[in-house]
């Protein structure tokens, strides 16, 4: 599954920019790049929740790689968490890279990043030693995981940990009755979203034991933000958008106008009005090393 074709959240791995569709490549990358970094600002906490917990397994990695790195919030947090390490960013998307190096200028982090634009179902980068890989909503997009968790166990420094995050479903936003439509819209759009395997991904402590390291810690972050009603809201708008645009032929009629209104400034209804929402899910970390 690629990004191209679902509202994703995840970053870009595979799968090549070809001429005829470099046009929409873009203006997808951008739309998704807004997102995540919308989500950035809304997860600050959540995400600083589970950076502390790596910093607990790997308090003072040297050298960091961090394995589809979108538009760098997995980065710039590592950067930020282990002050004195190097931070290798890794993407298929060149849009990405540039977006996260802008970032990484304007942080002062630059001497200590640098950038690969790597297709990581096609190639794999010269390194060694690495002492942390971060790999965060990335590996399920890999078409073939398995060698890629093998070419971790390569990279990893004898004392290195991997750690891999993924969300267990996609962010839920608003409440069960809306006031109009029937109650459990969102419910129906990510029952819909997982009959069409978006976010799909295995328990990776199988994977990844088979790849030669052995899982150390395993745990699940639960968050519900509702500080921010705004933010929250563009957030909500932006992924409703998604929703409503990939599952047109899979919702009843109902529900797509019940969309339809939530997406619409001018309706009265419309989510950006709202004050009853919350952005509510959890993710999963795995944390393997290199058995000792």
């Amino acid at each position: 599954m690629t990004t191209q074709h679902s509202p994703e959240h995840g970053h870009h791995h595979h799968g090549g920019n070809n001429a005829n569709h470099h046009g929409h490549q873009h203006s997808n990358e951008q739309g998704i790049a807004e997102m995540l970094d919308l989500d950035a600002q809304l997860m600050k906490d959540h995400l600083q929740e589970i950076f502390a917990w790596t910093s607990g397994h790997q308090p003072d990695p040297r050298t960091i790689l961090d394995l589809g790195a979108g538009t760098g919030t997995g980065t710039l947090g590592l950067a930020r968490t282990f002050p004195e390490a190097a931070v290798v960013a890794l993407d298929q998307s060149e849009f990405m890279l540039g977006r996260l190096s802008k970032k990484a200028r304007d942080h002062g982090f630059e001497e200590r990043l640098t950038t690969l634009q790597v297709d990581l179902d096609t190639s794999w980068p010269n390194l060694r030693d690495i002492d942390l890989v971060w790999a965060a909503s990335s590996m399920h997009h890999m078409s073939d995981p398995a060698n890629v968790y093998e070419q971790i166990a390569g990279t990893l420094s004898s004392d290195g940990l991997l750690v891999v995050v993924e969300m267990d479903s996609f962010p839920r936003y608003l409440p069960r009755d809306l006031g109009f439509g029937d109650p459990g819209l969102e419910e129906r759009c990510h029952a819909a979203a997982g009959s069409a395997n978006w976010n799909a991904h295995p328990d990776w402590a199988g994977p990844i034991k088979d790849a030669g390291m052995e899982v150390i810690d395993q745990r699940t972050f639960v968050y519900a933000i509702d500080q921010d009603q705004e933010l929250v809201a563009r957030a909500a708008h932006r992924w409703l958008s998604r929703m409503r645009d990939s599952l047109t032929d899979t919702l009843p009629a109902a529900d797509l106008q019940a969309l339809e209104a939530l997406l619409d400034a001018k309706d009265s209804r419309s989510v950006l009005t709202r004050t009853d929402l919350s952005m509510r899910g959890s993710r999963t970390v795995w944390a393997a090393r290199l058995p000792r």
